[in-house]
């Protein structure tokens, strides 16, 4: 689906760069005709430029048509740098111009145009005003919306044309009055701004492709998307590079040591499919999964009262009274911190596991020590690349010393087949208290 919005997009700047060279062709032989009968140098000029402007969209169409072309297996990325070929073609066809009309305004400055049909090369030159204006837009439009760099150049170089066009009038007009000087003084101003384009198009065209990074912003947004994917401990080296108007990226995720292949497989299938939603720019992106094993870990322990690290052990999950949290420093062999939070979810009628686990992914908890864990609760932990162990001992810190010392089992099944209600404990399914029925 999103190959084939992507030729679609691709159809649609070859469109606009067909339309737009078409009428700057249609443009450039009128000015010609006008020109040459009138005897307006200036405006023969004009037309020459143009026609360039036409063999310029003419690349672009090319560029664009030829990015279309499925990836072979001498190009497996696909034919998208020709886009960039043509804004570098482009680029140089923008400088030649420019050079040409400033040596077309040094010479204006030591002569008059005699004019013999004054009132028709006026004509046209509004005429090329309001088409350069119009063209303009259209390209910038199209351009922006499929990414196309030949699109955007054009579209800067048509900006252009239309301070160019309005240069042709006036210098048309001061030549019917025969005011010297300004007709010459104005085409210099407009060929280094002409220029100026050129240069800048002309790198932006060569780092592309020498691949360099695109924007910061879009990097930016990229680095949110990966960021934002459960599973992902930490990323580095993302490259990025444009091709085209699409950009080819990959990145190196580090996940929790001993995850599945499977589960490691679904990252990174989560990370590519959200930075192709949200990154319409990306074509592909690759994501190579690392083992990470954190120093750093926080646990959670199910516990009856809070007495700090004597807090005594909760059996059932779901249904604990209070949560002892710690953070654990795995090399160190120690316990840097803890604090314990009351479960607001213990008094739930149905489904106290579930509520309970999303209050507790909220802490960003790296793994559960309990003795008892029912399906629901066991799933979504795991979904959410949770551990659990099997706790042993009666305290939090009998606990803790077991799973630091590596002691306690990782579960890999619920120790129950359903979550209880509330209602079913208080009928009183055997004796003791009602957390341990």
């Amino acid at each position: 689906m999103k190959m084939r919005s992507k030729i679609e997009k691709l159809k649609e700047g070859e469109k606009a760069a067909g339309i737009s060279g078409v009428v700057i062709l249609v443009l450039s032989f009128l000015k010609a005709m006008i020109g040459f009968f009138s005897g307006s140098l200036i405006l023969i000029s004009d037309a020459l430029h143009s026609f360039a402007d036409f063999v310029v969209m003419f690349t672009s169409w090319f560029g664009l048509r030829i990015s279309q072309k499925k990836p072979t297996e001498k190009f497996p990325y696909g034919f998208y740098k020709s886009e960039n070929i043509a804004t570098l073609f482009i680029s140089i066809f923008i400088l030649l111009g420019a050079v040409e009309l400033l040596k077309e305004g040094y010479f204006k400055l030591f002569s008059i145009s005699v004019l013999s049909l004054p009132f028709p090369c006026l004509l046209v030159a509004i005429i090329s005003i309001i088409t350069s204006y119009f063209l303009a837009d259209y390209l910038s439009k199209i351009g922006k919306r499929i990414n196309a760099q030949s699109l955007v150049v054009s579209s800067k170089e048509k900006l252009l044309d239309v301070f160019s066009s309005v240069i042709v009038f006036v210098g048309i007009l001061l030549s019917i009055y025969q005011v010297p000087y300004v007709e010459g003084i104005l085409t210099i101003a407009i060929s280094l701004m002409i220029l100026k384009v050129g240069i800048f198009s002309m790198k932006d065209s060569i780092f592309a492709l020498m691949d360099i990074m695109p924007s910061e912003d879009l990097v930016n947004k990229v680095r949110e998307v990966i960021s934002s994917i459960q599973g992902v401990e930490e990323f580095k080296d993302l490259k990025l590079r444009k091709s085209g108007p699409f950009i080819f990226g990959e990145v190196k995720v580090k996940v929790k040591k001993g995850i599945n292949v499977e589960k490691a497989h679904e990252i990174a299938d989560r990370i590519e499919k959200k930075i192709a939603d949200e990154v319409e720019e990306v074509d592909s992106f690759t994501t190579h999964i690392e083992p990470q094993e954190k120093k750093i870990m926080k646990v959670v322990i199910p516990v009856a009262l809070d007495k700090g690290l004597d807090s005594p052990l909760m059996e059932h999950f779901g249904r604990t009274k209070n949560f002892f949290f710690a953070i654990l420093d795995k090399e160190k062999k120690k316990v840097e911190t803890f604090y314990v939070k009351s479960n607001p979810f213990m008094l739930e009628r149905v489904k106290a596991g579930l509520s309970t686990v999303n209050f507790l992914l909220k802490e960003k908890i790296d793994a559960v020590l309990t003795k008892e864990i029912g399906e629901i609760s066991f799933h979504t932990l795991r979904d959410n690349l949770v551990e659990i162990y099997e706790a042993k001992g009666k305290t939090a810190k009998e606990v803790l010393d077991g799973f630091l010392a590596g002691e306690l089992n990782k579960l890999e099944k619920p120790t129950r087949k359903e979550e209880e209600t509330i209602e079913s404990r208080w009928r009183g399914r055997g004796k003791g208290p009602w957390w341990r029925r």
